[in-house]
């Protein structure tokens, strides 16, 4: 049985395949077949993808009103994933925010560059203090 964690890796990872055209109900199944998450895991991590997608506009402007520099649209895929994840889940669950930036952390320094961990823990941080 996949892990939460696991699950999340699984939703980034979908999102940056919507990003790079493969956005088909067929792919994503079989994505999660390879990667053994099923039953409520599989369940999951569809209304978690099927959530972030469905709030994508809310989410880049809520997560917009906390970037400095740069807007959503700017940054890299596997950042823009793991940020819309968490704003998603900071705003749309019941999950504590802590747990979420965590492993918002945790998923940049398995997926992305070296300086993103501390990046998104400061725009998730921003964002759980907004939603209070």
């Amino acid at each position: 049985m996949a892990t939460r964690h696991q699950v999340r890796q699984a939703v980034v990872s979908l999102l940056y395949a919507k990003e790079m055209g493969n956005d088909t109900d067929e792919f994503r199944d079989e994505f999660l077949e390879e990667h053994k998450i099923r039953n409520k895991q599989r369940e999951f991590t569809k209304s978690l993808f099927k959530g972030v997608v469905n709030n994508i506009k809310s989410l880049d402007e809520s997560l917009d009103a906390h970037l400095d520099e740069y807007k959503v649209k700017e940054l890299g895929v596997v950042e823009r994933a793991i940020l819309r994840l968490g704003a998603y889940e900071i705003l749309h669950t019941q999950i504590d925010t802590p747990i979420v930036i965590n492993e918002g952390i945790e998923l940049a320094k398995e997926m992305a560059s070296d300086t993103s961990p501390k990046f998104i823990n400061a725009v998730l941080d921003a964002v759980g203090k907004e939603s209070k």
